[in-house]
């Protein structure tokens, strides 16, 4: 399907995919006494966890300021927290989609493409919720983001919501023929999180291995999460390369993604 084609028919079904988008919000929190709480409860506790042992313990600090504070390093880990889960949950979930509704699958007229994107959109709902919070705690902090770093900031995370789309469709078709796929991208998701400097500046990557720099810059995670901390925390402006790189590798990931998925359809419903 090509790149027109697809934007067509998921502009087409916009009502569809905005249906399922909210079933998916309202499912992540069925059951639960408090609910959409957990939205800002989960990343508030991980932040928690992982300042502590850190922060506090290692005394990790990203030197982005004279006078870096605990406080400081614990709105930076925040940022690439919120960054790292939003992938990290598309990683773990998209290779169940498919698989965990053969009754849609086996509609001709439904468009299964809307299922993925449904589920990582609700994924980027809860982000953007969290990513309230965090703007909440620089007011707190005394970090309030500039302006310029609040204007980049959508420019940089729109490639990322390709990114993650793509990631989605891949992943739920491969999951399809591959079952153990779910079992892969749960050790695939922690090497993605030490490997996407969220708890530590990127210039350490250089100092202590320029060879392992020269893999993990092909990383787009580790550098949306280094521009996003740059742009919205540090106002040190955007480097303007690393983000066409960030462009480049979301539409790719985007597009190959829309491709393989409608490449394997057609053999869901035998397989399932």
């Amino acid at each position: 399907m090509s790149a027109p084609a697809l934007l067509q028919t998921l502009s087409r079904r916009r009502d569809l995919w905005w249906q399922f988008t909210a079933r998916a919000v309202e499912m992540r929190h069925r059951g639960s006494y408090l609910g959409v709480l957990w939205t800002v409860l989960n990343p508030l506790l991980m932040l928690a966890m992982y300042v502590t042992v850190f922060g506090l313990i290692f005394k990790s600090q990203f030197h982005a300021f004279p006078d870096e504070t605990p406080v400081d390093y614990s709105l930076a880990v925040f940022m690439g927290l919120l960054l790292f889960h939003v992938t990290a949950e598309t990683i773990a979930a998209s290779p169940t989609y498919i698989v965990g509704s053969p009754n849609l699958v086996k509609k001709v007229v439904f468009p299964l493409e809307i299922l993925p994107l449904a589920n990582v959109t609700a994924l980027w709902v809860h982000f953007c919720v969290s990513l309230g919070l965090l703007l909440v705690c620089t007011v707190i902090a005394g970090r309030l983001p500039s302006p310029a770093g609040l204007a980049w900031l959508p420019v940089l995370l729109i490639p990322h919501v390709l990114f993650t789309a793509g990631l989605g469709w891949f992943l739920s078709a491969l999951g399809v023929f591959f079952r153990d796929v779910s079992q892969v991208v749960a050790f695939a998701t922690q090497v993605l999180l030490y490997a996407s400097a969220v708890f530590y500046p990127v210039s350490k990557i250089h100092e202590q291995s320029p060879l392992l720099w020269n893999i993990l810059k092909w990383n787009p995670l580790l550098q949306t999460v280094d521009l996003a901390r740059r742009a919205l925390l540090w106002d040190t402006g955007m480097d303007l390369r690393r983000l066409a790189y960030v462009w480049v590798a979301g539409v790719l990931v985007f597009l190959g993604g829309a491709w393989f998925f409608k490449k394997l359809q057609p053999a869901f419903a035998d397989v399932i």
